[in-house]
């Protein structure tokens, strides 16, 4: 070869890897701006975010100054704090989560009067109204914020990645037209299905109906009348409490379900293992689990202490994030049953330690929980209910004992239970008899730990990874600035031309004008026939 067709060859080899990174460079280095809500949601939302910039995205948290979860975390992503002042919400006052508690676990029992139910559904109904007055003077600061605006604009976000609970990360994707994407479980007051889905309530459980896909009459009545209830919740309670907010700052004809529906991908937290089948969508990608890995080595003291356990292994118990404790009466109840278990207990208990706690339990305000949940000698896991435990259960296959307490936490107990792999405690009329039975009867009977090893093995039966699939949806998105060929157009149509209600009206007055005219035809044909039968 001639040096003049080396240099060519040289070149063109050169030419095409400069076009090749070009084309890749939207796709390593997206700018991506992050619109979390507290708490549990943002544990696995960080999750997400540290995969992303391991992938060396760009990323930003908008957050409030009165966080108590997010904080800065300059190594990991920028933080742009909006200043609130004042309280945090209701989530924060201890008082509030205690009553929002004793309420849940009162209108869980279906035996109460209807009248006390009502007053207990409106009470939390008005925790709601509560929670989303807060946010709405989130989305108020950040709107008011000129220089935050003008901050956001500069920064030229390529994907906005919200959790939809929070109102104002959808706002801005629609503000500056930014592709956005969900992480996303469920909305406030509905199942992130019904906003965009076919959810037919003849086999969809309404959220918080504790009802499965399989329903008599009676538990259908109960779930149409849920379905109803809830929309009533977002259409009169919490709605009106942003669309003028959307009018204001987005458009006199817009209204916050036209932005809410307007998301190119929902990343929806939930496996088919574990949900019941029901219709979907093209921009559903479902990445239940995704926050699951193998374990890691425990440190040397929590080593020590599951090895001392000997054969009868560990129990693991967790509240989740948002709650630190029960009451008293229930925490020494629950106390007094794990001190008559043979297995060690490692408890993540952020109040007082109560007074009967037993010499077999470790009581932390912080556990490595997934690393405990894939040890080898756990037993059982005691959960409230929440959803990133229970995949974490289910990924690991240790079977559960349920102390449900509020929300979706008694429709996820139905679900791992009908699958017969986890048993429910009523915490409402808890006794520490109760508690025993359920982990004697959870550990010592194989089906239950079968069971759920049965739906480790399916949920980890996948083409990819859940975070390999959210990762990708995620570059994806912004890779072509959008995903419109995914999403119905559904969210622009008012609610009469979706259900075809003036088609309906349309055709039914045609053939009622048609039945109508061969009426009238017809008797004038038998009053013609008469008068002819008169003159013969």
């Amino acid at each position: 070869m001639g040096f003049s067709q080396w240099n060519t060859s040289v070149f063109v080899t050169c030419a095409l890897g400069i076009f090749i990174t070009l084309s890749c460079s939207v796709t390593y280095g997206a700018n991506i701006l992050v619109v979390p809500f507290d708490g549990s949601h943002w544990v696995n939302m960080r999750v997400l975010v540290k995969e992303l910039r391991r992938h060396e995205h760009n990323i930003t948290v908008l957050h409030s100054s009165t966080s108590w979860y997010i904080k800065k975390e300059p190594d990991l992503y920028q933080s742009l704090v909006v200043q609130l002042h004042g309280s945090k919400g209701v989530i924060e006052d201890a008082d509030g989560i205690q009553t929002l508690i004793e309420n849940s676990l009162a209108i869980s029992n279906t035996n109460i009067p209807l009248w006390t139910y009502l007053q207990l559904q409106f009470q939390l109904t008005m925790f709601l109204h509560e929670g989303h007055l807060w946010l709405r003077n989130f989305t108020i600061s950040i709107f008011e914020n000129k220089a935050l605006l003008k901050q956001i604009a500069d920064e030229n976000f390529d994907l906005i990645l919200a959790d939809p609970v929070a109102y104002a990360g959808p706002m801005l994707a629609y503000y500056f037209n930014i592709p956005l994407v969900y992480n996303i479980r469920w909305m406030t007051a509905e199942e992130p299905h019904l906003f965009a889905a076919p959810s037919p309530p003849s086999y969809v459980p309404a959220l918080i109906s504790q009802l499965t896909d399989k329903m008599s009459f009676h538990q259908r009545i109960h779930n149409v009348l849920q379905h109803i209830l809830q929309f009533g919740i977002s259409k009169f309670v919490i709605n009106p409490l942003h669309d003028d907010l959307c009018q204001k700052y987005l458009g006199r004809d817009i209204d916050i379900k036209m932005v809410l529906q307007r998301a190119d991908v929902w990343l929806i937290r939930i496996d088919f293992v574990f949900e019941f089948p029901r219709p979907t969508m093209p921009n559903f990608v479902y990445i239940g689990g995704f926050q699951c890995q193998p374990p890691k080595p425990l440190d040397e003291e929590l080593q020590t202490f599951v090895d001392s356990s000997g054969e009868h292994g560990i129990v693991v118990m967790s509240l989740g994030t948002l709650i630190d404790t029960l009451s008293l009466d229930r925490t020494m109840k629950i106390a007094k049953a794990l001190a008559q278990i043979p297995q060690k207990v490692i408890w993540k208990h952020n109040g007082d330690i109560p007074p009967n706690i037993g010499n077999n339990t470790l009581i932390a305000k912080w556990i490595p929980q997934n690393d405990l949940l894939g040890h080898v000698k756990t037993r059982a896991f005691i959960s409230h209910g929440g959803t990133n435990g229970l995949y974490e259960a289910i990924y690991h296959g240790v079977p559960v004992v349920g102390l449900p307490l509020f929300y979706d936490q008694f429709d996820n107990m139905v679900r791992l239970e009908t699958r017969g792999a986890a048993k429910v405690v009523n915490v409402a009329s808890l006794q520490s008899s109760d508690l025993v039975w359920a982990l004697n009867e959870v550990i010592n009977n194989s089906t239950y730990r079968e069971n759920m090893q049965k739906l480790s093995l399916l949920h980890r039966d996948q083409p990819e990874t859940p975070m390999e699939r959210a990762i990708f949806w995620i570059e994806y998105t912004a890779r072509h600035k959008g995903a419109a060929q995914l999403r119905s157009e559904s969210y622009k149509l008012p609610w009469y031309v979706y259900y075809s209600v003036d088609v309906i009206i349309f055709l039914g007055t045609i053939t009622l004008i048609i039945v109508l005219l061969i009426v009238f035809t017809m008797k004038k044909l038998f009053v013609l026939l008469k008068r002819k039968e008169k003159v013969q």
